[in-house]
């Protein structure tokens, strides 16, 4: 059912948890290539054949959004390129919820600590208990040995990411002067990128590999950008930090994914840190921590 033939209290909701459940997939999709970078790559192909059919339509931004977009673009492909390793490295149950929970925390933090925002009770009591969860999703299968330590480091390393380019484009998008403008080029800019790294990385090479993945990889790409589209819906109509916290229910979506798709092992601690992070990111979401 379109989302134009809800009632406007109704469709909010339902259009973001079909968003949280799309960028669940999606990253799925990722986890399951098995040659990751040729798979991140068609993503990424994706977003930039996307954006260089919207900025046909969109204005320009304005020139102070443009080291905005460059910044951006250069960390959402260390985003990628860290969040591939961790697919790589460990089991998407624990990786995706890792990565998604450490996002918000930082944010929080940075926020607080450098921006000089407040940090009422809630916000505490919110970072409090993402930072339990992750804790718990660290520790799921006991003790992290060396081995796991890499995985763990690039999922934090992603959710960092993920934070840092969340504060940049909320601040270059206050000063692009269009926000479809600005999406519309950091789509293409960022597309961009990843392919020329795996080129350098793979040289001819690149191409034999992509050939069997095409399909999945675009549609990976795809949904990704559908899912952002209707978070960007569901902002313009809903209430931002309602929002915000209904989006990570992307983490217990993802907890599923891992169990029933690549039938990893749940197990109720998994379970029980995989709701705590999204707990902790609901109070810090609603108390107006979160971005």
């Amino acid at each position: 059912m379109s989302a134009d033939l809800l009632p406007g209290a109704a469709a909010v909701p339902v259009v973001v948890l079909a968003s949280a459940v799309l960028h669940a997939v999606w990253n799925g999709l990722a986890h399951g290539l098995r040659d990751k970078l040729a798979g991140f790559t068609l993503i990424s192909l994706a977003s930039a054949g996307c954006g260089a059919v919207l900025v046909c339509f969109a204005p320009l931004p304005e020139p102070a959004a443009w080291p905005y977009i460059a910044a951006s673009a250069a960390l959402q492909t260390a985003y990628q390129l860290l969040l591939l390793r961790a697919y790589q490295l460990g089991d998407f149950g624990q990786m995706y919820p890792t990565a998604r929970g450490t996002s918000p925390l930082v944010v929080a933090l940075v926020s607080t600590a450098l921006l000089g925002h407040s940090l009422p009770a809630g916000q505490a009591l919110g970072i409090a208990v993402i930072s339990c969860g992750l804790a718990a999703l660290a520790f799921a299968d006991g003790m992290p040995g060396r081995a796991q330590l890499p995985a763990l480091a690039a999922a934090l390393g992603t959710g960092v990411m993920i934070a840092s380019y969340t504060l940049v484009d909320g601040s270059g998008v206050r000063v692009s002067g269009s926000v479809f403008g600005y999406i519309a080029w950091l789509f293409l800019c960022q597309g961009l990128v990843l392919p020329v790294v795996a080129r350098a990385v793979r040289g001819p090479g690149l191409l034999t590999a992509l050939r069997p993945l095409w399909g999945r990889g675009l549609a990976g790409g795809l949904l990704s950008l559908l899912a952002y589209g209707l978070v960007v819906w569901a902002q313009s109509r809903g209430d931002l930090a309602t929002v915000a916290a209904l989006r990570e229910t992307s983490i217990v979506f993802g907890t599923l994914i891992g169990a029933v798709v690549f039938r990893e092992r749940l197990g109720h601690r998994r379970i029980t840190a995989s709701v705590t992070v999204l707990a902790g990111i609901a109070v810090l979401q609603l108390t107006g921590g979160g971005s």
